[in-house]
């Protein structure tokens, strides 16, 4: 073998070589956790304003309350009022943020045109979906947490059944945070969010049972709140602090896993069809 040879050979192996393609497999895995990641780090940085300012709500609606009775013990069946208060504001406050994770992360960037950012790379329209779902539970539930340890250092709401807690908690955060989704990929602009925020939501909240037990409720309520998918996992959660319903618990656990479910195909749906997503 002639020295030009050798020399040619030589170069040739000390190339580079060519990326080889990732492998994949049924779920792509690393794009799904740097999505999920950059949901959770875009509400941490601004965690005064995204977990800190809902708690100062949740407060100021607790104070009036307490203000509002004037020192008068109000009872509902042999709960304190504001004992039995505090788990439907506490969920209140993560229902809403929640929907406000989601919703907010994929308005603002199809109002400023990243959203690109997110449709180019190998993710498949479940790691899309689950990824920001991913994001809205866990504000969700960081929301629920803190406002849930201030309120015990006010009035101790006890816990009587975890599980119940735990389970609502994260189905109300999933609801929401699909809720969100599906609405930011539908709004146009910020108006668009800003109707079903003050139309559906918060209506739905307020006639919940957050502020009032369905015993001394007039009859339409009763009906109003059993169409009411938040009443089921408001009134679920509240059983777990106090061991008082308003309602069936099978029947709320029913309906909040045939909602999610319901909702989670809309959400794919419309993420895999690219509706208002890709020009």
């Amino acid at each position: 073998m002639t020295m030009l040879q050798q020399s040619h050979l030589s170069s040739a192996d000390a190339a580079p070589r060519a990326p080889a393609p990732r492998a994949l497999g049924a779920i792509n895995w690393v794009g799904f956790t740097t999505l999920t990641k950059r949901e959770i780090r875009r509400f941490l940085k601004v965690w005064v304003q995204t977990i800190a300012a809902p708690v100062v709500t949740t407060l100021l609606f607790y104070s009036v309350f307490a203000l509002a009775l004037g020192g008068v013990v109000r009872m509902v069946g042999d709960v304190p009022f504001l004992r039995f208060l505090g788990p439907g504001l506490i969920m209140m406050g993560m229902a809403q943020n929640a929907f406000a994770n989601t919703s907010s992360s994929v308005l603002v960037s199809k109002v400023q045109g990243n959203i690109v950012d997110v449709l180019m790379p190998p993710l498949s329209p479940f790691e899309f979906v689950s990824a920001f779902v991913a994001g809205g539970i866990v504000r969700g539930l960081m929301v629920g947490l803190v406002t849930w340890i201030v309120i015990q250092l006010v009035v101790p709401l006890g816990l009587h059944a975890p599980f119940y807690v735990l389970f609502h908690a994260v189905m109300a955060s999933m609801l929401l945070s699909l809720l969100g989704l599906i609405g930011g990929v539908w709004a146009d602009k910020f108006d668009h969010m800003a109707a079903i925020t003050n139309f559906v939501i918060t209506p739905l909240s307020f006639l919940s049972g957050t502020f009032y037990t369905l015993d001394s409720a007039p009859r339409f309520f009763h009906t109003v709140a059993h169409v009411n998918p938040f009443f089921y996992f408001i009134d679920g959660f509240r059983y777990g602090f106090i061991g008082r319903t308003d309602g069936t618990l099978g029947t709320g656990i029913a309906v909040m896993l045939g909602i999610n479910l319901v909702l989670w195909l809309v959400a794919l749906r419309m993420v895999s069809t690219g509706y208002k997503l890709k020009a």
